[in-house]
């Protein structure tokens, strides 16, 4: 339902992230977690004419968007998958990426193993995660706001699949030399994203009740709380409207490595 909106939103991290992926014409890419498709559609048009991108996702409503999303033409197929168990074809991939598509897996050094398997021995990793919940207020100024008025979410370990499963950089280091990646490299990028995508403060204040953690933490609850939890966000997003625009602080790890 958000799709169009999230695209625009976090299109400057899709920009990051393909810039230090460095995609080629020519190559084939795997694009994991790819959603309604605007990351595949992205690197497509890097790697055409004669590259290809395979995008792989879960959730079926989320890949019939992207697949009414790709223009024609472009070098692509999608298809429905779990990425720790799907068959690649050994050796048939230069590029393995993801943006925030790599958080979710319960076993998440078996998973990258496996599509370690469909890098050729040449091939990258590039992908985008989240970092620490405090240094991403553009999730947490809109929880902290809710729980003033719904119980707090059932507390996760730092290594549960969610949102934050690969804030931690030796973790995450952990998990890519047990799969077998060599040369991990972690930056990380602080930046801001307009959750009004330059729509106005009212269009801010329903991001921050549909998007992330809030949203969990409002589920069930009766139009009255929802009301009283949006003027609680209309507080907390209130010192960082700028004009039409509702930019928030993130940080997100942009992680790179080597098949061998």
């Amino acid at each position: 339902e958000r799709q169009e909106a999230q695209d625009i939103l976090l299109r400057p991290i899709l920009d990051i992230l393909i810039d230090r992926a460095g995609p080629k014409g020519g190559e084939r890419v795997l694009d994991v977690g790819c959603g309604s498709g605007a990351t595949t559609i992205a690197f497509a048009r890097k790697v055409a004419p004669s590259g290809h991108v395979f995008g792989i996702d879960v959730s079926g409503p989320m890949l019939a968007r992207a697949r009414q999303n790709a223009p024609a033409g472009l070098p692509i197929d999608f298809a429905l998958a779990d990425a720790t168990i799907h068959p690649f074809v050994p050796a048939s991939f230069d590029l393995l990426v993801s943006r925030f598509g790599v958080m979710l897996f319960a076993e998440p050094a078996v998973s990258f193993a496996n599509r370690r398997k469909g890098l050729r021995p040449s091939g990258r990793l590039a992908f985008a995660c989240w970092r620490e919940p405090r240094h991403n207020p553009i999730f947490m100024a809109p929880l902290q706001a809710v729980y003033e008025h719904v119980p707090k979410l059932p507390p996760q370990a730092p290594e549960d699949p969610g949102l934050f499963s690969l804030a931690s950089e030796t973790r995450v280091r952990g998990i890519l030399g047990e799969a077998g990646f060599i040369g991990t490299e972690m930056e990380p990028c602080d930046l801001a994203l307009d959750i009004a995508i330059g729509r106005g403060f009212e269009a801010a204040l329903q991001s921050g009740l549909e998007i992330g953690p809030s949203a969990r933490a409002l589920e069930g609850h009766p139009p009255e709380v929802r009301a009283a939890a949006k003027e609680s966000i209309r507080e907390a997003l209130s010192p960082f409207v700028r004009g039409d625009s509702v930019p928030l602080p993130i940080s997100i790890w942009i992680v790179t490595a080597s098949a061998a």
